[in-house]
C-alpha cells in the first residue's frame, strides 16, 4: 500500500489501479523464480529440451515445447523475451551472419535439403537410422 501512497503524493492524483491488473501483477510476481538454482534445476531435468528453444528466454516454459510448444518461438503465446530475430532463428534451425540478405524461405530449404541427421556421416554404430 506503501507503494500506491507514494506514487498518488508523486502524481498529485487520485489514482485507482484496475483490480485486474493489480491481481495479474500479483501473480506474475508470486511466479517469478526466487531460487537461483532454479534454472540450472530446470536444465538439468529436462534435457530434452532448453531456453533456446524457446527462442533463449529461459522465464518461458522451454520444457513444453516438444508438447504444447505454446511458448515456442512460433508458439500461440510468446514471450517478450523472445523478439531477438537471431535467437529464434536459431530455435527453428536457421541461422545467420552479421552481413548475410535475410532470404529466410531460401535458408528453410536448404535446411531441409541438407539435414545432417540424414547424412551417412553422423551416425554412429548404435544408431539406426
Amino acid at each position: 500500500m506503501a507503494k500506491k501512497d507514494e506514487f498518488e503524493r508523486i502524481s498529485g492524483a487520485d489514482y485507482v489501479p484496475d483490480p485486474e491488473i493489480e491481481e495479474f501483477m500479483e501473480e506474475e510476481i508470486a511466479r517469478a523464480p526466487k531460487d537461483p538454482q532454479q534454472l540450472a534445476q530446470r536444465l538439468r531435468n529436462n534435457t530434452s529440451a532448453s531456453p533456446s528453444d524457446a527462442g533463449g528466454d529461459p522465464d518461458a516454459t522451454w520444457e513444453d515445447v516438444n508438447d504444447s510448444g505454446e511458448e515456442s518461438v512460433a508458439g500461440d503465446n510468446p514471450t517478450p523475451d523472445q523478439s531477438n530475430v537471431e535467437e529464434n532463428a536459431n530455435a527453428v534451425g536457421v541461422n545467420y551472419e552479421d552481413n548475410e540478405e535475410l532470404d529466410f524461405l531460401d535458408k528453410i530449404e536448404r535446411r531441409d535439403r541438407e539435414r545432417f541427421e540424414l547424412d551417412e556421416r553422423s551416425k554412429t554404430d548404435e544408431d539406426t537410422i
